[in-house]
């Protein structure tokens, strides 16, 4: 399969290798090819140096040279055999025999999403032991996996959001052709594979872009983690280049069928096209023929980027994490008040039923926790499947003081509800690895930067410091219990343990999640391709909540009770699909977290 030049990296060509950095502020630039003496080369007029070498090859090791002085790998490299400081590898990106090359990924309705991160879903920690547990995931019903960045980061472990070098797949998982079996093995087994990047900050270590390209970043505007890429001024095309070719390179050699964006409300571009827009628009032109799929992370809510066209397919992107519906579910699920919790703490069941019919529960109203700033737009219009719900995720869990897991804060009848109402919902589910069968492996917040013992004391103590705010680490001692995230203990506890799936009380869990995800694809997924015409919701004395769904098949609805029992009488025309009430009376008696889904069709096959 014959992959597009990108114009940043070393490219093969059919005179020798092609090498291109984009370096306007080193003064001199050179170039080390498998340890020989460097040889300088010369600028153009946008700051790229580009030299065509005869007789180099796929496998041979090179370097950039800045100022006479500081060997650094290739921003754009597409391997690292010996981690982030060493020299980069010159890949062959065709020679990869795919075995699925005619493989043209699934509609978004079908997405049912499973999200890993590479070193802990397996005990081996590479693309190979993840491949090994595609069989498991098809059987759940999983249709889509997410991975959690992969670009190279310092060290053997992390969560991938330090990266620093976006092309190249990070050598602790295994090599790029290990990367393609997988996504190869997972497309035989009808699974889309999306892949989570960083396109808002590089990690504290390993970047060298200041050193030779400091215009890559402006000091005018901050982020939590630093200065900003400077995607908006005119003489930054390289900039915007340098992201958008790495998302159709993702896209294209590695065949990836989706791209989630991380924290977007960190992007800051007054552009008069967004960087966001013309990155959708031009992975849209580059794969006609192809379903991808394109997900943001952003926490401003905004609705903007979900438009739909007039044929109900998206504009720009197919859907974002909604963090909303995870935070009404945990309020419920918990009663946790601290921190962001604290915007859903007044009336989380309200807010949960506007989630649920009409996507954010922040449409415009002022937060709390953001002191009193207005927060999302409105999203009435949009179809459910422009968002992701979730009870789960690796932040939610992950940026907890433990890593608990939710099935370790609440009780199992309360999750299993939750569980049905995510999965038998219109939006589009997402299961954070080991949820399926409840784990009792933590996840929690790790880093390697053994070669920086500043940088890890940094981590280590900025980690305490941010939970003294919360009541249960307001003492010192308290404090000092967390996990140290640069221990390689605190990775190891987070490493899921798959043999739990077949003893109890795992293997039920698994088995209720199997079934709900069967009657989704049987029930929910026809709907949502039939089209969406509207929802709304009534609360039952804040004590229940009834959704309506309304599809040109059909219409989907749901009923939940939270507190005291009701009648929910149901017609002749009400199927109903799922329910852990008791029939009676020609309906349902739903006692205090019982719940009821039903479909009234209005097209056979529906």
């Amino acid at each position: 399969m014959q992959s597009r030049p990108i114009p940043f990296g070393a490219e093969l060509t059919a005179e020798g290798v092609r090498f291109s950095l984009w370096a306007p502020d080193a003064e001199r630039v050179a170039l080390v090819v498998d340890a020989a003496d460097p040889f300088p080369v010369e600028r153009d007029a946008d700051g790229f140096a580009r030299v065509v070498t005869p007789g180099v090859s796929a496998g041979a090791r090179y370097s950039w040279l800045i100022n006479d002085e500081t060997p650094i790998p290739d921003p754009a490299s597409r391997f690292q055999p010996d981690g982030v400081f060493g020299p980069s590898l010159v890949v062959d990106p065709a020679a990869f025999a795919w075995r699925q090359s005619d493989w043209r990924g699934r509609p978004w309705e079908e997405a049912v999403i499973y999200e890993v991160h590479v070193g802990t879903a397996t005990n081996e920690g590479t693309y190979d032991g993840l491949r090994e547990r595609l069989d498991a995931l098809r059987d759940l019903g999983v249709t889509m996996i997410e991975l959690m960045p992969i670009a190279e980061t310092p060290g053997s472990r992390n969560w991938g959001y330090d990266g620093v070098l976006p092309y190249a797949p990070n050598e602790a998982y295994g090599s790029p052709d290990d990367l393609k079996r997988l996504i190869d093995s997972a497309h035989e087994r009808g699974i889309m594979v999306m892949l989570d990047v960083v396109y808002n900050h590089f990690g504290p270590s390993g970047n060298y872009l200041p050193l030779y390209a400091r215009s890559f970043f402006t000091q005018a505007r901050q982020t939590p983690w630093g200065a900003a890429i400077d995607f908006d001024a005119s003489h930054r095309r390289a900039v915007r280049d340098f992201v958008i070719c790495n998302a159709l390179y993702w896209l294209d050699e590695y065949q990836f069928d989706g791209l989630r964006l991380d924290a977007v409300h960190a992007i800051a571009d007054d552009s008069p096209q967004h960087i966001l827009g013309e990155l959708s628009e031009r992975a849209k032109a580059a794969f006609p023929d192809r379903h991808i799929h394109l997900v943001l992370e952003n926490e401003h809510n905004s609705a903007y980027w979900l438009a739909r066209d007039d044929a109900g397919q998206p504009r720009f992107y197919s859907a974002q994490w909604n963090d909303d519906i995870h935070h009404c579910w945990h309020v419920l699920l918990t009663g946790e008040s601290e921190a962001y919790y604290e915007d859903f703490a007044q009336a989380p069941l309200n807010q949960l039923g506007r989630c649920l019919a009409e996507g954010f529960a922040y449409q415009g109203e002022a937060s709390p926790h953001a002191g009193g700033k207005l927060r999302g737009e409105r999203s009435a219009h949009l179809p459910p499947q422009a968002f992701i719900s979730f009870l789960q995720n690796h932040d939610q869990v992950g940026n907890r003081a433990f890593g608990d897991r939710l099935s370790s804060l609440t009780e199992p009848h309360k999750l299993a509800l939750a569980h049905a109402v995510l999965i038998l919902g219109p939006q589009i589910p997402m299961l954070f690895m080991g949820e399926d069968w409840s784990a009792s492996t933590p996840f929690q917040f790790f880093v390697d930067f053994g070669d920086d013992p500043d940088l890890s004391a940094a981590v280590r103590d900025g980690r305490r410091r941010e939970f003294a705010r919360f009541s249960a680490f307001s003492a010192e001692e308290h404090a000092s219990s967390i996990p140290d995230p640069t221990d390689v203990a605190t990775f190891n506890a987070s490493t899921l343990r798959w043999e739990e799936r077949m003893r109890t009380p795992h293997a039920q869990k698994l088995q209720e999640m199997r079934e709900l995800i069967a009657l989704r694809q049987t029930h929910v997924t026809p709907l949502l391709r039939s089209g969406f015409e509207g929802a709304d919701h009534v609360f039952q004395n804040d004590e229940g909540l009834d959704v309506h769904w309304r599809f040109a098949a059909g219409d989907l609805r749901l009923f939940l009770q939270f507190n005291n029992t009701r009648h929910v009488p149901l017609d002749a025309r009400q199927r109903v699909i799922w329910s852990s009430a008791e029939a009676r009376d020609g309906g349902y008696e739903l006692a205090p977290w019982t719940g009821l889904v039903t479909l009234e069709a209005r097209h056979a096959g529906a």
